[in-house]
Parts: structure tokens; C-alpha cells; sequence
């Protein structure tokens, strides 16, 4: 999670405006109405023995300000523990329905006549609680930093939980449904949404997995009849050493399985799957703006509107409040637009650090002791830089949240949906940018500059890396595939393992503690009715219960979010260079749903639920991957990969455009994209040494082959090479513009609502004006 802490979390609640749960919907049939022996919320503290201390002071300051506001206290000591249970008053709700049915746009949002649900009386308090403030101006978030609470949280319903424990929070319903009604019913719209998101993402990767794993296997069934992989395995040509020094000149046959690997990944499949993944990418985020459509629609908060949600939560905390006002500052967008660039440079400049480690760690690897790591010294270095970059990954993640963090403080924005979302596009561009830097880096600059025997490219003494003759795309495989594992594997593991250990440990002192509660024989407390009020056995005991759950905070989603939406990004973006991706990524989700659902149900404290109509501005980042993914993939299709190279041999220079049919069209291609430096030439002998130039049996050579398409005679660039850029950028150009037609076409295509949710909308909007104003009639004759 990215709010480890208590004052993380609530850094951004001290900004919040936006907070209510909307009346109980005619989805949520299956719970029952919360009766009166339930508490809204629950306050901890440590108990102080002096009253005349300063903590005790406010905390009773805090609680007196509580009741104020006619919210019921039930104040319970337990052991050096003091717990608050809070109950606000009936008064407060009613005032909460009648400002929903008198808004503008929030009258739809349900039956005001109906009770208020136990989510929504959390949601309600929830923002009370933190627009409290005591007379030294300190509000919820100030005291729980400087300690006078310990903590708080809402509680779980017993008899609901169970229910999503049986029905969704099991291992054992990988392959079931989702109880979306009950999830929005008992944890609000922004949880139930991110499940249905989630669900609707892992349905639609089935596809574009299935035909992933049809594109390997299509490379994998030429495995051993591609004529280019046969020209490496049987070839006898002697390639120029890989680093100083100690590196010796090899044999290109010597890479035979490296090149079968490079067959799996860059074959003429790819090429349809990068352009099916762009189109899909639009199809999934039009169906799914439908697919929410209808169960917006169904729990009636389609014309939810966030200002007039916060200004009626603002009028029930405080009659006589004054709207925060709008502010802009084109001096403090400046600043944070200069610190946001900086930023970027630093993570840049990151990315080009893990370049100076894979050169500085093939060149040393190349010089070990060890014969098999120096034959595949920049493969291994390759992996190692993979596994620094996640390591990378892992220490960023906590900076780029601080810094995100300090930039909103920095915009002052005025409600906390309006930091939510500034805070989602700065992380989630600081993430990006650390995921991809060393990713765009190993696509687009690997083997492109470091030059060539005579005139190579160095960082300090060290000859920068080059790409393997059989191309570029597998060290971008292995890149993708170390860091997508690592990211995946082991955040799920920690993900879930740290709240589970902590439910463990803090089991057993729990049994303790509620041991010492004592046994309660009434009858009454285990009414399953609950008309009646427990003692305070029983209360405490359950609020010992939730207390011993891992902590939530303010943004409990966001780090699932983004998670996602970063694995989005490994799926579509690079998916040309790693058609697997989507297949990992299937896998991967359906144990993420229950794993998050095990999680939030089982071990973690219940989530304040939160009203929303969308999962916000996280369409738009899926949306701009999307774009970005069809401008990515024709990079690494027309320049990353093979394949222009190949397709210009196979029509201009190989075989077949010579009118020979007797040969495959192909034969020779390996051989043409090689050029020879002779050492007979003043600055090849100066980048190798004798012992450089001596094969493993002991024959000195004269002449080496290295990749590039330069002249023999005096090392510049061929004619070849030029036609091939140019063919590489005309595909480029030509790849982007038809799939950006499709995705335009395909969002056409698909309307954003059904229409039969917008006639269902546009019917019950019609019934509600008769209903009015057959009201008006009914009170216009009474009155008469």
C-alpha cells in the first residue's frame, strides 16, 4: 500500500469535502437495515491516568466538540485502552436526505424516503469526524499525528461479512462470479466499481491472451525449419570481440539458441497482434464505459455530481458553513510544472544510471572466472540490470508517493476529489516514467549507439552494450519478462502476506484481551434481530475484534488501481516485443480479484465507503495508454525488430528479388546484415589487442563481422542502410495513422451507454416530474 501510515493517509483527508454514501439503492436487498445497537464509528486512545495532561485535555475537547453535535459517545476502558464507540443522531440523516432530494442533480441518486444504510451512516461520519475541530484549531488528522488518538475505524457487520466471505472472499471462487450489488451495498461505488473493472478487464484479456499464446506457438512451430535460424546455427563466421581486453573473437554458431529464443518473439506474427492489441485496448475501454452504464444506472447515481455531493455533506456538519472557492495560481502551477519536470529528469537520469551498471557489469562479467558466465556475460548482465531495475522500482515507489504527496500540499486544491485525482496523474506519471525509462531505452537505443570497430562509443573506458545479431527484441523480452514476474509475483506476495502475518500475530493477544472482557450470558445480546442494545461485554469484544485488523487508509484502492493500471501499460504497449504479456497478466488477475476480496473482507479494517459514478481519472491514463501503446508498438515493430530489415532483403536484395526460385527467399539474410572490420585498418588494431583476435583452437585471425550495414572499405554507412531507415519510418507513419483510423472507427462504433439505459433513464426521470407534480396537485387541494 502506498499510505503505510495514519498521517499519510489522512494528509489528504484534511483537504476532503467530498464524502457521502448515497441512500440505500433497490440493489441492496439481500442486507438488512442497520437498527440502533450499531456504531457509526469507533475513536482509540491511550489511556491517561492524569487528567490535567495535555492529551487527555484534548481528547476530551475533541469528544465534547462531538457532542456538540449530538453525536452519542459510549466511552469503554480496557486495560490501558480507551475506545469511543460514536452514534450520530437520526436528526443529522434526515437532514442528509431532505438537502439530496431538494439538489439539483443528486435526486436521483435513490429513494430519500428509505432508512440510511450502515455504509452510508459511516460515510456521513466519516467527513464529521475530520472537519471537527477542537478550540487550538487542531482537527482529527493533527491529533492523531501528535498521538492523543490512537486510531479509528469503522466496523464490520457480522452477518454481512460472513456472507462475502461464503459468496465472494474464498480461495475456492476463482472461477465464480462477483456479487457486485452486495460488494457496492457493504463497502460503497468506488470498491463495487474497481471489482467490476477489474472483472470486466480479466474477461476481455481471455482474447488477447488466447491469441498471444497463438502467435508463440506460431513461432515455436518453425522453431526448427526457419531458414535464419539455420544460416546462425551452421554458420562459420567469426564475429568481432563483445568487450576489451579479455573478450576474444567468437563464433556465431555459438549463439544458435539464442537465436531460436529471438524466432519466438520477432516472427511476422507479431506484427498482427501489435496492431489487435491497439484496437483492443479501444474496444475494452468502450465496452467497459457501457458495461458501467448499466450498473451505474441500476444503483441509480448516473447523474451523481461531486460539488453539490460536498456542499450538502458540508451544510450537515456545519449549517452556516462557506464554500471553499476555486482558486488558481499561475506562479504555483509554474512551480509545480518545474518540479514535476525535475522530477522526471531524476528518474531519467536513474534509467541511464542502470545503462552505466549493464555496461560496467558486462565488461566485468566478460573478465570472471566463471566459463559460463563469460560466454553469456551480457545476457546475464541484461538480467541483472533487470533485477536492479525492480529493486529500483520497489525504492521510487516510495519517493515518487512522498513527492506527489508534497506537490498537491504545493496546488491547494479545494475539495479531496480534486487531490485525488491530482495525485493520481502525478504518481502515475512518476510510475511510468520508472517503469519504462530503462524499458524505451532497451526498445529504442540498444545496439543503435555504440558505433563500431574503429569507432566505438564509451562511458568512461567501458565500450557500450551491443544487440545480438539475431536482433534487438529479446533483450526487450527479457527485460519486460524479469521485471512483469518480479512485479507480480512478489507484490502479491507481500500484498497479502504482511496483513495476514499481522492477523496472526495479533490473534492470539486479541483471544486475550477478549477473554478478559469476561463472558456475557445475556440472551438479548445475541438477538440476531438486534432490537436490543448489547452490553458493553459485547461491545467491546467486537470492537476489539476490528481493532486487531491490518489498518486502511484514505486511499485504500489507489494502489490497486494503479497496479492495474501499470499492468495495462506491460500489456499493450510493448506486447509486439512480449505476446505472452496478456496471458501473465490474465493469470495474474484472476487471483488478484480474490486476493484483494480475501484481503479487504478477512484481514483487513472495513473500507470507508464512497460514493462515485466512474472510476475516475483513471479512464483518461487507460485511455492515453492506449494511444501511446499504438505510437510504442510501431517503434518496436518498424525500428526494435527484424522485421523491416527482412521484408526489404526479401524484395530488394535476397534471392527471390533476383528471380531465383530455387533458393528460399531469405537464404543469405543473416550474412547481409553483417559488415566486416578488417584488422588491417589503422583503428580496428587499436580497439583490439593480439590475444583479442585468437580463436579458442588457437588461429589468429585477420577479420571480424559485427552488425550494422557499413562499408568494408572506409566503415560508412551503405546505401542498404538508408533504404531500410527509410522503409523503417514510412511503416512507422503508415502502422500509426490506419490503427489510429480503427480505434477512431471502433470508439464510433461503440456507444458509451446502452440504449437501453439511457430509455430506462429517460422513463424514470419522466415518472419522478409526474410524481412531483401530482404532489403539487394533491397539496394545492388540501390547502383549498
Amino acid at each position: 500500500m502506498f499510505f503505510k501510515t495514519p498521517e499519510e493517509g489522512f494528509e489528504l483527508w484534511d483537504r476532503q469535502k467530498d464524502g457521502t454514501e448515497p441512500l440505500l439503492s433497490s440493489m441492496c436487498f439481500v442486507f438488512e437495515q442497520p437498527t440502533h445497537r450499531t456504531f457509526d464509528y469507533v475513536l482509540v486512545a491511550h489511556k491517561e491516568d492524569d487528567d490535567t495532561h495535555q492529551k487527555a485535555q484534548r481528547q476530551r475537547a475533541f469528544i465534547e466538540q462531538l457532542e456538540k453535535k449530538s453525536i452519542t459517545v459510549t466511552r469503554i476502558v480496557h486495560d490501558d485502552k480507551v475506545f469511543f464507540g460514536l452514534r450520530a443522531p437520526s436528526e443529522m440523516f434526515e437532514d442528509y436526505q431532505y438537502l439530496l432530494k431538494v439538489s439539483d442533480s443528486c435526486n436521483w441518486c435513490g429513494d430519500v424516503s428509505r432508512a440510511v444504510t450502515q455504509a452510508t451512516r459511516i460515510r456521513i461520519v466519516h467527513f464529521i469526524l475530520h472537519q471537527t475541530f477542537i478550540n487550538t484549531g487542531e482537527n482529527l488528522k493533527e491529533l492523531l499525528m501528535k498521538d492523543v488518538f490512537e486510531t479509528i475505524f469503522c466496523l464490520h457487520e457480522r452477518k454481512k461479512q460472513q456472507q462475502l466471505k461464503r459468496e465472494w472472499a474464498r480461495w475456492s471462487g476463482l472461477f465464480t462470479g462477483q456479487p457486485v450489488n452486495d460488494i457496492k451495498c457493504y463497502f460503497g461505488e468506488k470498491v463495487a466499481l474497481y471489482y467490476l473493472w477489474l472483472g470486466w478487464y480479466t474477461k476481455l484479456l481471455v482474447p488477447a491472451a488466447a491469441l498471444g499464446v497463438v502467435v508463440f506457438l506460431y513461432g515455436l512451430a518453425f522453431f526448427n525449419t526457419n531458414p535464419l535460424i539455420k544460416e546462425v546455427c551452421n554458420s562459420s563466421i567469426i564475429m568481432c570481440p563483445r568487450c576489451d581486453n579479455r573478450c576474444k573473437v567468437w563464433q556465431l554458431s555459438d549463439t544458435c539458441g539464442y537465436a531460436k529464443v529471438s524466432h519466438l518473439f520477432d516472427n511476422d506474427g507479431t506484427v498482427a497482434f501489435a496492431m489487435f492489441m491497439a484496437i483492443w485496448a479501444t474496444l475494452f475501454l468502450e465496452l467497459w464505459k457501457r458495461h458501467r452504464a448499466r450498473h451505474v444506472s441500476q444503483w441509480n447515481v448516473h447523474d451523481w455530481c461531486e460539488d453539490e455531493e460536498e456542499l450538502i455533506l458540508e451544510i450537515v456538519n456545519n449549517p452556516n458553513c462557506t464554500p471553499k472557492q476555486f482558486r488558481h495560481s499561475y506562479l504555483r502551477s509554474t512551480l509545480v510544472l518545474i518540479l514535476v519536470t525535475l522530477m522526471l529528469m531524476l528518474i531519467i537520469g536513474l534509467a541511464h544510471l542502470l545503462v552505466v551498471f549493464r555496461v560496467v557489469a558486462a565488461a566485468l562479467l566478460s573478465e570472471g572466472s566463471w566459463e559460463f558466465i563469460r560466454d553469456h556475460a551480457n545476457t546475464v548482465a541484461m538480467m541483472l540490470g533487470a533485477v536492479l531495475h525492480y529493486v529500483t522500482i520497489q525504492i521510487m515507489t516510495r519517493v515518487n508517493r512522498w513527492i506527489s504527496l508534497k506537490l498537491c500540499d504545493m496546488e491547494k486544491t479545494n475539495s479531496f476529489a480534486a487531490t485525488e485525482r491530482s495525485f493520481t496523474v502525478k504518481m502515475f506519471t512518476f510510475q511510468f516514467f520508472t517503469l519504462f525509462s530503462s524499458l524505451f531505452y532497451v526498445a529504442f537505443f540498444l545496439g543503435r549507439i555504440n558505433g563500431h570497430p574503429g569507432n566505438y562509443v564509451r562511458i568512461a573506458r567501458w565500450r557500450l552494450e551491443e544487440c545480438h545479431p539475431s536482433g534487438c527484441l529479446t533483450d526487450l523480452f527479457i527485460q519486460m519478462a524479469v521485471i512483469m514476474l518480479l512485479k507480480q509475483i512478489l507484490n502479491n506476495i507481500f500484498e497479502f502476506t504482511v496483513p495476514w502475518l499481522k492477523s496472526c500475530l495479533s490473534r492470539n493477544t486479541a483471544k486475550k484481551l477478549e477473554r478478559k472482557c469476561g463472558q456475557c450470558y445475556r440472551k438479548a445480546c445475541h438477538d440476531v434481530q438486534g432490537s436490543v442494545e448489547p452490553c458493553d461485554i459485547c461491545k467491546l469484544r467486537d470492537w476489539l475484534r476490528n481493532y486487531h485488523l491490518a489498518n486502511t487508509d484514505a486511499f485504500g484502492l489507489f494502489n490497486e488501481f494503479l497496479e492495474m493500471a501499470l499492468q495495462f501499460s506491460f500489456t499493450t504497449i510493448f506486447v509486439a516485443a512480449f505476446p505472452l504479456a496478456p496471458l501473465l497478466a490474465l493469470i495474474n488477475n484472476i487471483f488478484e480479484i480474490r486476493l484483494d476480496a480475501i484481503k479487504m473482507v478477512r484481514l483487513e479494517r472495513r473500507l470507508v465507503p464512497r460514493k462515485t459514478n466512474d472510476i475516475g481519472v483513471w479512464t483518461k491514463v487507460l485511455e492515453a495508454i492506449g494511444v501511446l501503446a499504438v505510437i510504442a508498438n510501431g517503434l518496436v515493430i518498424g525500428v526494435t525488430s527484424d522485421f523491416i530489415p527482412r521484408l526489404v532483403y526479401h524484395y530488394h536484395y535476397g534471392p527471390c528479388a533476383n528471380g531465383s526460385s530455387h533458393t528460399h527467399c531469405m537464404q543469405g539474410y543473416i550474412n547481409d546484415t553483417l559488415s566486416t572490420a578488417f584488422l588491417s585498418h589503422f583503428a580496428v588494431r587499436k580497439d583490439f589487442v593480439d590475444t583479442q583476435m585468437r580463436t579458442d583452437i588457437g588461429f589468429n585471425v585477420t577479420q571480424c563481422s559485427y552488425r550494422d550495414y557499413r562499408s568494408d572499405e572506409d566503415y560508412t554507412l551503405t546505401s542498404q542502410f538508408w533504404l531500410v531507415l527509410a522503409v523503417r519510418f514510412a511503416f512507422v507513419i503508415l502502422f500509426e495513422h490506419v490503427v489510429v483510423v480503427c480505434k477512431f472507427v471502433a470508439a464510433w462504433f461503440v456507444p458509451n451507454s446502452p440504449m437501453q439505459v439511457k430509455n430506462d433513464r429517460l422513463h424514470d426521470k419522466l415518472a419522478r416530474l409526474k410524481e412531483e407534480i401530482r404532489e403539487l396537485k394533491r397539496r394545492r387541494s388540501t390547502d383549498v
